[in-house]
């Protein structure tokens, strides 16, 4: 109902409240005030299952940032990280997560973020996936087939790696470049012969029991960490932001690895989102064995480079790339004030 249609006592009384409201210090004004300051933190979300669906659901990682007078705004569904760091370059993003591989392709290109924390690599999850029944049973079988890869990054690597570990001429394997989410029926049509790729995708693949790792990045001594990323801008701007983070990834980290059913089938346990008993039985495994976020150590700026002189070496890159100059020492920033 209008107020101008109410009683003058109800009126007198409105007016009243209202003074008392402006003139209360730490109040709903006040209160409604820092709300509305708190720093805007963009970060994708993991979907159904994943460190950062948990975060959304529970409300956990809002209440960590809250420490430092920042909020989460969620930005739709992690995928690839290339159009990631597109997002990050172009200011519509703060934080991603990829693989140093991603990372230093898309550095190389147009540096607008900088990494602060590294996860070591996934031994078990990622790999060169063929056909169950392929007959393909060494990494030297794969000469004169066609293998699915994203340009760039985690598959095109570890492809790249088994062929170099088995001394295969790259020229002698066929890359068929396709985006991560239009490869899987390709491969399961048979139009390519195996299909290099990673967790989100291998899973469901080995769960069916059509495919099986021909090897995986363990066994091709894969370096390919991964890393977490922010916006150069808003990690100058904002360090107690990126600290914050960090010691929020880090810890949850160590839950995930500790109890990981816990963070499958956040949302759902039904439709197309869900893990499936089958591929529960295949993840818990490759996430206990997966490490966790850690400050970025002078070791780990050694194995970056080893990644980017592979890369350039492969001319998937145009010379060396040196991402020291973007890398931030976590441990040096701010924290949440006491």
């Amino acid at each position: 109902m209008n107020s101008r249609w109410l009683p003058s006592t109800a009126l007198l009384a409105a007016a009243l409240l209202g003074l008392t409201a402006c003139g209360s210090t730490g109040g709903g004004a006040a209160a409604s005030g820092d709300r509305a300051a708190r720093i805007e933190v963009r970060i994708p979300e993991d979907g159904n299952s994943g460190l950062l669906a948990l975060a959304k659901k529970d409300g956990s990682l809002d209440a960590a940032l809250a420490k430092v007078n920042a909020k989460v705004v969620w930005t739709g569904t992690a995928g690839a990280f290339a159009p990631a760091a597109q997002q990050l370059d172009a200011g519509a993003l703060d934080f991603a997560q990829g693989s140093i591989t991603s990372a230093t392709a898309a550095l190389a290109a147009s540096p607008g973020f900088k990494l602060f924390a590294a996860v070591a690599p996934d031994a078990l999850g990622e790999g060169i996936l063929v056909k169950s029944d392929s007959g393909i049973s060494t990494v030297k079988d794969l000469v004169g087939k066609k293998v699915a890869v994203w340009h760039g990054g985690t598959s095109e690597y570890l492809l790249l790696k088994a062929l170099k570990q088995n001394d295969i001429p790259v020229d002698q394997v066929e890359r068929v470049y396709l985006q991560p989410n239009q490869a899987a029926p390709v491969f399961n049509s048979g139009q390519v012969h195996a299909w290099s790729t990673w967790g989100t995708y291998s899973v469901p693949q080995l769960a069916d029991r059509n495919a099986r790792f021909l090897v995986n990045g363990g066994q091709v001594g894969s370096e390919n960490y991964a890393v977490w990323t922010v916006r150069t801008k808003f990690a100058d701007a904002h360090p107690a932001v990126v600290k914050a983070l960090y010691e929020y990834l880090h810890a949850s980290g160590l839950k995930l690895q500790a109890d990981p059913g816990a963070y499958l089938n956040v949302k759902t346990d039904s439709g197309p989102e869900a893990v499936s008993a089958a591929q529960r039985e295949i993840q818990i495994p490759f996430d206990k064995a997966r490490g966790v976020a850690e400050p970025i150590t002078e070791a780990d700026l050694t194995r970056f480079h080893a990644v980017a002189q592979f890369f350039a070496d492969q001319q998937i890159i145009k010379g060396f790339f040196d991402v020291k100059p973007y890398l931030i020492d976590v441990n040096s920033l701010p924290g949440a004030a006491a």
